[in-house]
C-alpha cells in the first residue's frame, strides 16, 4: 500500500476510488487498529457507490511510531495533512469508530466548515458533508478512565497482545463466545499477532484518556453551529451497538445530546458491532451517508 509524508511523519493509506465522481468517504480506526479494521465495511461502501480514504493512524500498521503521548488534535491533524499531500479537494464524509471518533471530533472542531456565506464555500472547497461518530463519547468518565488505567498497568505488566486479547471481552457479546467459536478463534489469533509494542499503545491510549469535547461542543451549540459550522445539525450522527459495554451506550447518547439535533441511533451487537454484525452496521451507516450525498448538499 501507498505512503505518504504529511505533518512530519509516514502515512500508510489506502485510496479505494472506482469512480471520482462518487462521494468520499474517510474511515479513522480506533485504539491499536489499522486499517483492515474496515474490511467489513468496504465491500458495502463501493457497492453503494463510494469512494473510501481508510489509513494507519501513528503508531500503528506502517505508518510512523513517533514517541507519545499523542492527543486527539494531533491524530486530526495527521488526517488534515493526509488530504492535503494526496491533494484531495473535494467534499467528504468523516467517519471514525471508538478513539477514530474522538480524533473525527476534533478533526471537525479543528478544521471546521467555511460559513455558507463565505467565498470558499461558494467556490466549492472541501467541506465535511456528514459526520458519524460511532461506539465514542466526548468524555471518558471515571468509568472508562479507570478501565483505561487497568489497561496500561496490564500492557506494562505483562504485553499490548495480552490487553488486546482480553479486551475482546468487553467488545464482542456473549452469544459470539457461544456460537462462533471459530470466529473469536480469529479475533484472537489476530490479538496475539498485533505488531504493536507497549511505548505506542501507551502513546495511542493516551488519546483516550484525556480526550474531551464537552465544553467545546456547548460553545459550539451556544453559537448555532453544530462541530464547526458543518451546517444542518441532522448530518451528524452518533451511533451506539445497543449493548455497548466497553463505551457505554449512556456516554454515546450524552454526546449526542451535546450536539443539538444530532441524529442518535443504535445497531446490534456491543462496541464491536461493526465486526459482529457487520450486515446491520452497514445497514445504519449507509442508510445515513445516502441521506446526505454530495448532489443532496
Amino acid at each position: 500500500m501507498p505512503t505518504v509524508e504529511a505533518n512530519n511523519i509516514t502515512i500508510n493509506y489506502r485510496l479505494d476510488a472506482p469512480d471520482p465522481s462518487h462521494d468520499l468517504v474517510v474511515l479513522i480506526n480506533g485504539l491499536a487498529d489499522d486499517l483492515t479494521t474496515w474490511d467489513y465495511q468496504v465491500p458495502a461502501l463501493l457497492k453503494a457507490g463510494y469512494r473510501i480514504l481508510r489509513y494507519d493512524n501513528r503508531g500503528i500498521g506502517k505508518t510512523s511510531r513517533p514517541p507519545g503521548p499523542y492527543t486527539s488534535e494531533l491524530l486530526a491533524d495527521d488526517l488534515h495533512a493526509l488530504l492535503n499531500a494526496l491533494d484531495i479537494r473535494d467534499s467528504f464524509h468523516l467517519l471514525g469508530v471508538s478513539m477514530g471518533g474522538m480524533i473525527a471530533q476534533s478533526y471537525a472542531l479543528r478544521y471546521p466548515n467555511p460559513a455558507p456565506s463565505s467565498s470558499q464555500t461558494k467556490q466549492g472547497g472541501r467541506r465535511i458533508l456528514s459526520l458519524s461518530l460511532c461506539c465514542t463519547y466526548a468524555q471518558p468518565t471515571t468509568f472508562c478512565s479507570r478501565m483505561f488505567a487497568l489497561w496500561a498497568d496490564t500492557a506494562q505488566r505483562m504485553s499490548v497482545q495480552a490487553v488486546m486479547r482480553d479486551v475482546t471481552l468487553w467488545a464482542f457479546t456473549v452469544p459470539f463466545f457461544r456460537s462462533r467459536e471459530d470466529e473469536l478463534r480469529e479475533v484472537e489469533e489476530a490479538m496475539e499477532a498485533l505488531d504493536m509494542q507497549v511505548p505506542e499503545y501507551l502513546a495511542q491510549l493516551n488519546v483516550i484518556q484525556k480526550f474531551d469535547t464537552t465544553s467545546a461542543l456547548e460553545s459550539l451549540r451556544a453559537d448555532e453551529q453544530v462541530l464547526g459550522g458543518l451546517g444542518e445539525a441532522s448530518r451528524v450522527m452518533v451511533l451506539a451497538g445497543k449493548v455497548d459495554i466497553l463505551i457505554p451506550v449512556q456516554l454515546s447518547r450524552e454526546l449526542a445530546e451535546r450536539i443539538e439535533g444530532c441524529q442518535f441511533l443504535t445497531t446490534k451487537g456491543g462496541h464491536a458491532c461493526m465486526w459482529e454484525f457487520p450486515e446491520e452496521f452497514n445497514k445504519t451507516m449507509i442508510r445515513f451517508l445516502d441521506e446526505h450525498r454530495d448532489a443532496k448538499g
